[in-house]
Formats: structure tokens, C-alpha cells, sequence
């Protein structure tokens, strides 16, 4: 039995697998919890196993944070989670941690048409380098590489390189967000947590108007970031469309820079929460024009095949196939 887990800022996933082959449809047990409401990442392991009754023999997690020597201090909670602390306080004798986007990564090659929308088909080399990029709470990337006979995922924090505006607008913005934060990372401007940072630029710089209906449900909410994006794709309001736009555009840089620095001409994944919501805004022009935004090497990007993965679960999945691989590696 295996216990695969997808540890977020927002939420964490837990389900058991009986075996390789039943995974991704089949867990003998699948279960959600906010994240926010729990001190540690034990007690929600021990919760789970509690509730199912199952004591599974090895357990792999994919977490937001980097994993070092099986520790990992986790980017948007107050957690350090410890794989030799989750065996001594959960019972079980072998347990993994791998990033959350390394988890995603490894989820890329069992991937199947109904689990991707292509946004370009470009021209794949069946075994270049792939990218993962997935704005979600943070925003993760990480790649694979082919080895001998399959392919090998690797973990970066390449979210949080140095922003790098790209007109007049973005510079700006990062103007903006250099007063308020110091160090300003791609992070800080394309992600979930991190986009209402565009809306309060083009707020508090008066560039646009807050309608006080949308000031009342933007005050209510909890998370700004959905009703912004949902404002901004059914048109009401300038200001969250005009934030999505500079989301969009920001994040066609990053693609564009990680296309560059990792060639995955094998192709472009885009993960995380958010690109699946905005499918027709990614479709238009300005994104993939952002991507190939690379002067002499325009025409390299352009054949670079981008998808959206489109299965909610790809980081859960992912760890189980880890966990199984590490165990039987052949």
C-alpha cells in the first residue's frame, strides 16, 4: 500500500494505492483538507490514517517547498515537514518528499490526450527536455530530462528568479512592487496568492476605477484572486481585466525565459491551478507573441509545444508513481 500525498499553501490531497496499476483512477482512499487549518503536516497524515484504518508500507509526498535531506520548510505555510518525523510519529517504514512540482513532473509522461489542451503543437522531439511551469498558490517550475529509458523529473525554485519586466507598463509595476517587497520575483506578479498585487498597482496608481460593487465583493472574499479572474473573463470590469492581461503577458515571459534556459523542446506543461480556469485567454495572441519574444531565437520557441494540464491531481498522481518507482525501479 501506497500513501501519496499533495501538500500545497492552499490544500493537501492524501489517497492510498494498492499498486501501480491503480493509479490514477483507483485509490482505495482519497481525502482533502485546507492546509491552513492544521499546525503540522503530521497531524493531517495522522488524521488520515486514522479515519481509513490503513497502514500503508511506504509513503511519498510532494510538497511546496524545496526538499532537502528529506526536510522541507514549506514556501506559503508555517510548516517544516519531515519525512523522519512523519515515520516516527505515523508508523510508516519508508517515506518520501519531493517538491510538488517535481511530483507534477513526473506525472507528465503518464499523461494522456484528455489530460492536456495544447495551446501549441509546435514540433516535439519525442525525447527533449520538458518544462513544467504551474502558477498555482505559488508559482513552481521544474523539468525532466531523458535518461537511458525514460524520463527523469527534476526540481528547481525557478519561480522565484528576478521579475523582468518587458514595456513600459511592467516597469512600472515593478517599481510598485520593489517599495512594497525589496527583492521582486516572478512569483510576487504570476501567481495565485500573489496576483492581486497587478490589481492593487493599477488601483492605488488611479490607472483604473474600483467599482464599489466589486470593492464590496472583493472585500467579502476570503481569496481576491477568483473573483478577480472571473470579473476579468466575463468583461465587467476593466481593472480586473486589465490584471489578468498583465498575468497572461508576465507569464508568456516566463515561459519564454524558461524555453531558453532549459531548451524542453519536448515541450511546455503548464500546471497549477490557474491555466486551466483561462484556457480562451491564453489562446489569444499576446501570450504566445510573449513567449516568442526572444529575438534571434524567436523561431526556437515558436516550435516549442505548450499544453495545459488539465487533471486537478497531476502533483497526487505524480508522488504515487515516485513512491512506486522508488520501490521497484525497475
Amino acid at each position: 500500500m501506497m500513501l501519496a500525498g499533495d501538500s500545497g499553501g492552499t490544500k493537501t490531497i492524501l489517497a492510498v494505492y494498492a499498486d501501480r496499476a491503480n493509479v490514477p483512477e483507483n485509490p482505495a482512499h482519497e481525502a482533502h483538507f485546507k492546509s491552513a487549518d492544521y499546525q503540522s503536516f503530521e497531524v493531517i497524515v495522522q488524521e488520515f490514517l486514522d479515519q481509513t484504518g490503513v497502514k500503508p508500507q511506504a509513503a511519498c509526498f510532494g510538497v511546496a517547498g524545496p526538499v532537502k535531506d528529506g526536510h522541507s520548510k514549506i514556501t506559503n505555510l508555517p510548516w517544516n515537514i519531515d519525512a523522519g518525523k512523519i515515520k516516527q510519529a505515523c508508523g510508516i517504514p519508508k517515506v518520501s518528499l519531493i517538491n510538488d512540482l517535481k511530483a507534477i513532473a513526473v506525472s507528465v509522461p503518464h499523461l494522456n490526450k484528455a489530460s492536456l489542451f495544447t495551446l501549441n503543437p509546435g514540433e516535439p522531439d519525442a525525447r527533449g527536455n520538458r518544462a513544467v511551469i504551474a502558477p498555482g498558490t505559488g508559482l513552481g517550475i521544474a523539468y525532466l530530462v531523458w535518461a537511458d529509458t525514460r524520463y527523469r523529473a527534476f526540481a528547481s525554485e525557478g519561480g522565484h528568479t528576478a521579475f523582468s519586466p518587458r514595456d513600459t507598463q511592467e516597469i512600472k509595476l515593478l517599481e510598485f512592487l520593489t517599495r512594497r517587497y525589496g527583492h521582486v520575483s516572478f512569483e510576487r506578479v504570476c501567481s495565485g496568492s500573489q496576483l492581486p498585487n497587478i490589481y492593487d498597482y493599477f488601483l492605488e496608481n488611479k490607472i483604473f476605477t474600483e467599482p464599489a460593487w466589486l470593492k464590496e465583493k472583493l472585500d467579502a472574499a476570503a481569496d481576491k484572486t477568483p473573483v478577480i479572474v472571473e470579473t476579468a473573463l466575463e468583461h465587467k470590469a476593466d481593472i480586473c481585466e486589465a490584471t489578468l492581461d498583465v498575468f497572461v503577458r508576465v507569464l508568456g515571459t516566463i515561459i519564454g525565459n524558461m524555453a531558453v534556459t532549459l531548451l524542453p523542446t519536448g515541450g511546455v506543461y503548464l500546471g497549477g491551478g490557474i491555466p486551466p480556469r483561462i484556457l480562451k485567454r491564453l489562446a489569444r495572441p499576446d501570450f504566445f507573441s510573449r513567449i516568442t519574444d526572444k529575438g534571434r531565437f524567436c523561431s526556437l520557441c515558436a516550435n516549442m509545444p505548450v499544453h495545459v494540464i488539465l487533471d486537478p491531481q497531476a502533483a497526487l498522481h505524480g508522488a504515487a508513481w515516485y513512491g512506486f518507482e522508488k520501490e521497484s525501479p525497475s
